[in-house]
């Protein structure tokens, strides 16, 4: 019986913006168990990170994610030079994290890879308190550098943020409806897992298993209690600065600030319904219909 024949993703260009430089997958030494964990910003970055980091290293304690499972792309001074050099010196399984849309990514067939998607609204009111929270020469210095690709971006409120963000997307990580629907179209294959915000928050334990499926990490059943601990955002919110130690040189208040709240729906008392139906119509109008559902849900 022959093996089934998959189109398999090819690059099709090239994304280098303020934070990213896609240039940085080129020629990437892949190995057959890498996994890649790849999202919108703040869709879930970290909390998939260290759902992964917990079934690799089995319940480990003080694993820093920013230094085991860099973004590879980042061209902000968060990592020590030579990323590529860092990663190809680690013996264990690796998981790297890209922002990158899928016609922007190296995509290889002896990885695997996990996709987080959030509703648009959800993410784009973490990423206004992920702005909010940042020390003010870093955030001076990211609108400085993103005013040549987009208006000022604007911070008075979280509402005149989002429809900043509705309006103009980013000039930052490039068009969020197309990222989605990439990585939606993509679903076929053999290697992909499509993972969804909403469905973590709601049954962390089921959404951990169909991962460790996934990635065929099997872990013996007395220690899942520890690891889906672990995996709690009360856990990590505690445990912020030896998770991701590199946010204290970039937040005010550090990790702290860097794992907010992890809620959703904070827009809804918020927002108009203009704001909302606006978002809608472009969801339909940018979306597949699926696609869409997808990401308002998770079904």
């Amino acid at each position: 019986m022959t093996a089934p024949e998959f189109s398999w993703p090819k690059k099709t260009r090239e994304l280098q913006t303020v934070q990213m430089d896609s240039t940085r997958w080129n020629g990437f030494p892949f190995r057959d168990d890498d996994i890649v964990i790849a999202t919108w910003p703040k869709s879930g970055t970290t909390w998939m990170q260290q759902i992964v980091g917990q079934l690799v290293f089995r319940g480990a304690e003080g694993i820093s994610l920013d230094r085991v499972s860099p973004w590879l792309e980042c061209t902000l001074p968060l990592y020590p030079p030579g990323v590529v050099q860092a990663l190809e010196a680690q013996t264990h399984r690796r998981f790297i994290k890209t922002h990158l849309p899928l016609d922007a990514l190296v995509f290889s067939p002896r990885a695997k890879y996990i996709y987080v998607a959030r509703d648009g609204r959800d993410a784009a009111w973490s990423t206004y308190n992920h702005g909010v929270s940042m020390k003010p020469e870093i955030r001076a210095a990211i609108r400085a550098s993103a005013a040549q690709a987009a208006p000022a971006l604007a911070w008075a409120d979280a509402v005149e943020f989002f429809r900043f963000w509705l309006e103009n997307g980013t000039a930052i990580f490039g068009d969020f409806w197309s990222h989605q629907q990439q990585w939606w179209d993509a679903r076929g294959l053999p290697n992909l897992l499509l993972v969804h915000y909403n469905n973590l928050k709601s049954d962390l334990p089921g959404e951990m298993h169909r991962i460790a499926k996934f990635l065929g990490i099997e872990i013996e059943a007395e220690h899942w209690a520890l690891l889906l601990e672990h995996c709690t955002f009360d856990y990590m919110k505690k445990n912020g600065s030896a998770l991701v130690p590199i946010t204290e040189g970039f937040f005010q208040r550090g990790a702290e600030d860097f794992i907010h709240k992890g809620t959703n729906g904070r827009w809804r008392e918020l927002l108009a319904q203009e704001d909302i139906e606006k978002y809608e119509r472009l969801a339909s109008e940018r979306l597949t219909p699926d696609c869409a559902r997808w990401l308002a849900t998770g079904q």
